[in-house]
């Protein structure tokens, strides 16, 4: 599979930057570019994150495919006003409550300020795309992962560079907004992404939580696509429970 899947000696020349957390979505995102023939270094970011777990399964995705892999570090911490970056405590918010507010995970101005720094790696690296896996649909409600923010961003990047200025292309794209968490794990199962190095929990365990917004959307796409979670977690929540259960007894033979 990986020697199908490897695409660093691409089909094309088209060069792009992906930004990749480790997560479900921008290792799927990855697949997806790399899929589709781009020639791809793959940016990640030390922020400031609680955990650095995440970024060693973005170091294991991006050595899977092969890909040029950056990590920059800046320090938002210094901003603060996030559950991710700051001394507060991660919110065990029920699933459907997820979305109806934006909660103390947000990290202030994220997308925004890694986007800037992504659009400076694309002009020196003469990429024409920055591909990012934010999601608008099965998400938390950031303000950063909307259509409206994206079409806005764009027009300030074409306008920001000496390359856009003299008539070249940046474009940043969200092939991933629209699709629900359940979309995003059949592309990925699709595509071949190794889900089993990926990781979205909130927390830096041995084991996902469970109880964080991220688990719970991931845990919900898994069980919407008819599949399930290669990650082990520490907790697993009741609406996951139930599905295994109930997954569980139709494979089981039926007694006589």
């Amino acid at each position: 599979m990986r020697d199908q899947v490897n695409m660093q000696s691409q089909r094309g020349n088209i060069r792009a930057v992906s930004l990749l957390s480790g997560g479900l979505d921008s290792s799927t995102l990855l697949s997806l570019a790399l899929s589709k023939g781009y020639k791809v270094v793959a940016l990640s970011f030390d922020y400031g994150q609680r955990h650095k777990k995440e970024l060693r399964s973005a170091t294991r995705v991006a050595k899977h495919y092969g890909v040029e892999h950056k990590i920059m570090k800046i320090d938002l911490r210094a901003i603060g006003g996030s559950a991710l970056t700051d001394d507060m405590a991660v919110p065990d918010t029920p699933l459907k409550d997820i979305g109806n507010k934006i909660p103390i995970t947000y990290v202030p101005a994220r997308n925004t300020i890694l986007l800037s720094m992504a659009l400076g790696l694309a002009e020196v690296t003469d990429a024409s795309k920055i591909f990012i896996g934010a999601n608008a649909l099965d998400y938390s409600g950031y303000p950063d992962c909307r259509p409206e923010y994206f079409r806005s961003i764009n027009k300030t990047f074409s306008l920001a560079t000496k390359k856009t200025v003299e008539g070249g292309h940046i474009e940043v794209e969200a092939p991933l907004l629209k699709y629900s968490k359940a979309d995003i794990v059949k592309l990925a199962i699709k595509l071949g992404t190794p889900l089993e190095l990926t990781w979205s929990c909130y927390m830096g365990g041995k084991k996902a939580c469970g109880v964080c917004e991220s688990c719970k959307l991931r845990l919900k796409g898994f069980m919407e696509a008819g599949s399930e979670d290669p990650l082990e977690y520490e907790t697993l929540p009741a609406f996951y429970r139930e599905y295994l259960r109930s997954r569980a007894q139709s494979r089981s033979p039926s007694k006589k």
